[in-house]
């Protein structure tokens, strides 16, 4: 029987090279794998915590190091064979026993297997040595010519995690260790080195499920005979048998009524166990797999728009409420299964039903794509290519490709997997960006082209492959320009880059794959990262976690014409996070309202690395911002949403479920104070998984006083909100709101209540407690209405005696105007403000 033994234990790791501080160099401390050089000498205490402050600017040495870990080995070869294999490498490594090089790897998104059987005789020394991947980058950019790329470093040369090297939201930290599991196996006769189900459900209900079978054999099991078994826990198995010298086999199982696997908020989620036994005379190796019943397309057609682009499950065109995933800690071994249920689970919580996995961070754990599986969260895969121009040629080609088929193979049998896609923004920057800056030279259309949907096609059928996204399908890649927005999937970033959050009514995208605005931590979060004597939003630390270019003055643009200039940093704060949430749900709402022309969105993005100011909904620590709250109202199963079309106001009514949604919906106009000054209705009736457009009458939407009046429109507990005017201009009450906190066991308690309009009422609950949630955010109040907010923070907050003035906000306390009094001293802008 094959066996594994992890060697994680008795690691020390030392900088051998570069220009290594003083205090570090010479120095052997204790590491952990899985890990990296960074996270070991913190844990050291050698180098400061990069997430804080201005530190990382202060380790960019690390850029330049060769680090060389070390153990002691003591294995003998007890059994045919002794494999050392390494799951994950970051990047450049060079591994050597007693001296002598057993092998050199350029790929940390692959593992790599050594046979050690005739080279164990007792104790030993293994070492692996991590020369600096900037190093070679740089050496393989002068060899191969220069291609286009994002910011400053050259990631396009090194099959390493692209946003290692630094990107608009994340630290320029690039690491290097044993970043995934390190293990001896010991086998005997044969190993199954592949078993890969396909798994798919057709039009009768029958599931398929084929396993793709491929064994490794020793020398001595050259000549043996061998049976494979494949049994699934609905009671059907079949086996395989493997005559001497044979090694690949598929075994299909025929699976009559399976259980239906289903996205989030369209069915149930049944997972069936798969194992594979492999058999000589006694079971010799075994792999077991959780599978899911779906049958997934990408459906591409022309129509009287462009060209469509519909994802379905099981037949059934799904409506995407998306949002893009990056790794949820820059240094990766921090990430472990609890981090990624909660993250995914907060994802759920927040109506979203897919997570792209970007192109410029990794191929996640297994541990991730099983929480997907299991909570029904659709996966959209990035083959790991984005913002630049890559190189066709060798060695990149070779690792490229061994890298795609590796984790191709290896997530192929999740239910959750629906899509592979190409790279990112890659097509869109060859057409844009590019033409005048390659020369002639590759820049990775074989890839996109060739060798990724040729892999997809021959290892996980059963899964949908794009070409990039953005990308407009059904074209040769010249024919239609790849961020069209009739054709295909967009990526809209001319909105925050330049342009007010409104223009996202000039689009109309069938697909809109990426979009999104910035927005601060939380509090608590920046607070503990940033320790500036004076916090503004130019002070040096919250700079340092500010990644984008010209980022802070971008937020202050994005709030221009909505907002006034924040009079305090926490005036800042509140502005730059409701501004961030405002921003996101009017493009969602706008998108959703267009269905089935537009078929969903992927809201750049869900979560963060580090500490920083960003596009994220929860910030590194797991704070929800006002943004997750404004994701779970726009992503709601029903939605009630006032929009524009050609010159006339209407009401989307937007129905996600599966039953349909039609009702008397009541249209009331209303001053600020709670006066009515007119009241109608309207009839909606929308069917199943639909929306509807209809008008509104006159009086609805003519208001008396643009500035001090708002339409309410309510159907089944449903409500939709629209004022006439931008916040900056509202004549709200400047004080609307009486506050009165409880303390509770699991937190506490927050009652408001409005005594005039109250719009987007927030507890921010990490003011109360670090790490508290609060069960409703951005809550908008008539005057006389009441809310209770349950802050929970795992056990009783005490609030007697605290002041609530900056832990509940709403938009009133940002917008009205002081009149005949001299502005405060501390009144900020983009330049600036005290905390």
């Amino acid at each position: 029987m094959r066996t594994s033994t992890t060697l994680h234990d008795g690691w020390t790791v030392e900088a051998t090279d570069g220009p290594v501080p003083a205090d570090v160099a010479g120095r052997a401390v204790p590491a952990t794998v899985p890990g990296s050089a960074h996270t070991d000498l913190l844990d050291a205490g050698l180098i400061p915590d990069p997430y804080l402050d201005e530190n990382e600017a202060a380790l960019a040495w690390a850029h330049h190091t060769t680090w060389r870990y070390r153990r002691e080995l003591e294995a003998p070869s007890d059994a045919e064979r002794v494999d050392l294999v390494f799951e994950g490498l970051d990047t450049l490594a060079t591994i050597t026993l007693d001296g002598a090089v057993i092998g050199r790897t350029a790929n940390m998104h692959r593992s790599h297997r050594f046979d050690l059987t005739d080279r164990l005789t007792g104790c030993h020394e293994l070492v692996v040595t991590f020369a600096p991947a900037l190093a070679f980058a740089t050496a393989e950019e002068d060899r191969l010519g220069e291609r286009p790329h994002a910011f400053a470093h050259p990631f396009t040369m090194v099959r390493k995690m692209a946003c290692s090297f630094g990107w608009d939201w994340g630290p320029d930290l690039q690491t290097a260790g044993m970043w995934r599991p390190v293990r001896l196996e010991r086998w005997s006769t044969a190993r199954l080195a592949e078993a890969r189900p396909v798994v798919d459900l057709a039009d009768d209900g029958e599931g398929v499920v084929r396993v793709h079978l491929a064994v490794e054999r020793t020398a001595g099991g050259a000549e043996v005979p061998l049976t494979v078994e494949v049994r699934l826990a609905t009671g059907q198995q079949a086996q395989a048998r493997l005559a001497p010298g044979e090694d690949q086999a598929v075994v299909e199982l025929r699976v009559p009524s399976a259980p239906v696997w289903w996205p989030a908020g369209h069915g149930d989620q049944p997972l069936v166990d798969l194992e594979v036994d492999l058999r000589a005379e006694e079971v010799i190796d075994t792999v077991r797999h959780r599978v899911g019943f779906r049958h997934v397309a990408v459906v591409t057609e022309p129509d009287e728009h462009g060209t469509s682009f519909v994802l379905t499950v099981n037949g059934r065109p799904i409506e995407v409420r998306g949002v893009n995933w990056i790794p949820d800690d820059h240094f990766l071994t921090r990430m472990d299964t609890g981090r990624y249920r909660a993250r995914i689970e907060q994802a759920r919580a927040a109506n979203i039903n897919l997570l792209r996995v970007w192109g410029g961070g990794v191929y996640e754990s297994d541990e991730f794509y099983a929480l997907c599986d299991e909570l029904g969260m659709l996966v959209w895969q990035d083959f790991l290519l984005a913002c630049a121009a890559y190189p066709e040629e060798e060695p990149l080609l070779g690792e490229l490709t061994a890298e795609a088929r590796e984790n191709v193979a290896r997530l192929a049998p999740h239910a959750s997997l629906v899509v592979w896609c190409g790279g990112n923004e890659n097509l869109w920057s060859r057409v844009d960006y590019w033409e005048d800056k390659l020369h002639g030279r590759t820049w990775g259309e074989r890839y996109y082209t060739e060798i990724f949907p040729g892999t997809v096609a021959e290892l996980s059928p059963a899964t949908a492959y794009i070409a990039g996204s953005p990308y407009s399908p059904g074209a040769a890649l010249d024919e239609v320009h790849p961020n069209d927005p009739d054709h295909g999937t967009m990526h809209i970033w001319d909105v925050w880059n330049e342009k007010d959050y409104t223009v996202y009514t000039d689009y109309v995208p069938r697909f809109n794959a990426e979009f999104g605005f910035q927005g601060p931590p939380s509090w608590t979060t920046l607070h503990r990262a940033v320790h500036d004597e004076v916090m503004t939003p130019t002070s040096p630390g919250v700079l340092s976690h500010q990644k984008a270019g010209e980022g802070q003055e971008k937020l202050a643009r994005g709030w221009a014409g909505h907002f006034p200039e924040p009079r305090t940093f926490a005036d800042w704060h509140w502005t730059t996070q409701l501004n961030q949430a405002r921003a996101v749900a009017f493009g969602i709402e706008h998108f959703r309202s267009y269905w089935p022309r537009n078929t969903g969105s992927i809201v750049w993005q869900l979560n963060d690395c580090w500490p920083v100011t960003s596009w994220a909904a929860i910030d590194y620590d797991g704070h929800l911002k006002p943004l997750w709250y404004a994701l779970r109202a726009s992503y709601a199963d029903r939605l009630l949403t006032v929009q524009p079309r050609d010159g006339r106001s209407t009401l989307a009514a937007v129905n996600g479920t599966d039953v349909p949604w039609a009702g008397r919906a009541r249209l009331s106009r209303e001053r600020f104070d709670g006066t009515v000054t007119w009241e109608g209705e309207v009839d909606v009736d929308v069917p199943a998984r639909s929306t509807a457009v209809l008008d509104l009458p006159a009086g609805a939407v003519t208001p008396e006083q643009p500035t001090g009046e708002v339409l309410l429109v309510e159907l089944d507990g449903v409500r939709g909100w629209h004022f006439f005017a931008e916040d900056v201009d509202l004549a709200y009450a400047p004080a609307p709101l009486e506050v009165r906190a409880e303390s509770h066991p699991d937190g506490a308690l927050v009652h408001v209540t409005a005594l005039s309009l109250a719009r987007d009422v927030t507890v921010l609950a990490d003011r109360l407690a670090p790490g508290a949630v609060a069960d409703d955010a951005l809550v908008t109040l008539r005057s006389g209405e009441q809310v209770t907010v349950t802050v929970r923070a795992g056990g009783p907050v005490e609030v007697e005696g605290m002041d609530l003035a900056e832990v509940v906000r709403c938009a009133n306390d940002l917008t009205y105007v002081v009149v005949d009094e001299e502005p405060e001293p501390d009144a900020v802008g983009a330049g600036g403000a005290p905390s």
